[in-house]
């Protein structure tokens, strides 16, 4: 059994600020690490469960975060960006499930640890067949074009709860209690740790029990709108072929959700200020 872990920062242990994820703070080191220690309590625990081979994607930022010195040594580890799946890279590899570590809310919601939506400079929203999007909406729709269930998911408890609103009975892990964008109850790394392990090996159990939450699957043609921040960088997205623009919302139609997704990542390279 192949499992993907897709691992992002925000929704870490402990995480409440931008500084705690950002390369050239002060605290991002120690944040670094505390990500590392979370992928290998989720290692643990989907070893535990029956899982034969473990596939790591560092889905924050330029995917340079995990430690890889620090990372259990039963694991391979996509690193660097850009990558052609990005925070999915390796979804293509015969992946019987995923765990999405580390997540956060998308766009906009309350009592949500640094809530945003792919790139917080740029996007305000995304919307895929109507349907309001965070990126766990993309990065799910992804694993479902390849057949493949979220089995698991870690972060605050507002990201945790739109996550299996979205998908269905995920295995959520609430590794703190925001209560605002920069603000949280945050439970230490000792006792996180323990409830990730946990987590994992019971997500895992389940998916070889054929019990697991079914793929997410958007239906074809997709149509993806992205709402974006300035009229500047709505400018500069809409150069992209193919798109219909409506203010600072930009839609594009594309035949799968692989076309999709490039084609967003496309539209929000355009957009980021140069």
């Amino acid at each position: 059994m192949r499992i993907l872990i897709s691992a992002d920062m925000e929704g870490i242990t402990g995480v409440t600020t931008w500084e705690q994820v950002t390369p050239g703070h002060s605290e991002y080191s120690r944040f670094r690490r505390l990500m590392t220690e979370d992928v290998n309590a989720a290692v643990r625990g989907a070893i535990a469960g029956g899982a034969d081979e473990i596939i790591v994607t560092d889905g924050h930022s330029d995917g340079s975060n995990i430690l890889i010195e620090e990372l259990d040594s039963r694991v391979r580890l996509n690193s660097g960006a850009p990558s052609p799946l990005s925070m999915m890279q390796g979804i293509d590899r015969g992946i019987d499930g995923v765990i999405f570590l580390g997540y956060h809310a998308r766009h906009g919601s309350p009592n949500a640890v640094l809530d945003h939506t792919w790139l917080s400079t740029c996007v305000q929203n995304v919307w895929v067949n109507e349907m309001l999007a965070g990126e766990y909406t993309l990065n799910a729709a992804m694993a479902g074009h390849f057949g493949v269930p979220v089995i698991m998911a870690t972060g605050d408890q507002t990201a945790c709860s739109q996550i299996a609103e979205q998908l269905g009975p995920v295995m959520t892990v609430v590794v703190k209690q925001a209560s605002g964008r920069f603000s949280a109850e945050c439970l230490p790394p000792v006792v996180t740790r323990k409830l990730i392990e946990q987590g994992a090996l019971q997500a895992v159990q389940q998916l070889s029990n054929k019990i697991a939450p079914t793929p997410f699957v958007v239906g074809a043609p997709v149509r993806v709108t992205v709402e974006l921040k300035s009229s500047d960088m709505t400018d500069r997205a809409s150069l992209m072929p193919g798109t219909a623009r409506d203010g600072l919302r930009l839609s594009f139609t594309a035949d799968d959700m692989l076309r999709a997704f490039a084609g967003f990542r496309a539209l929000v390279s355009l957009s980021y200020p140069r």
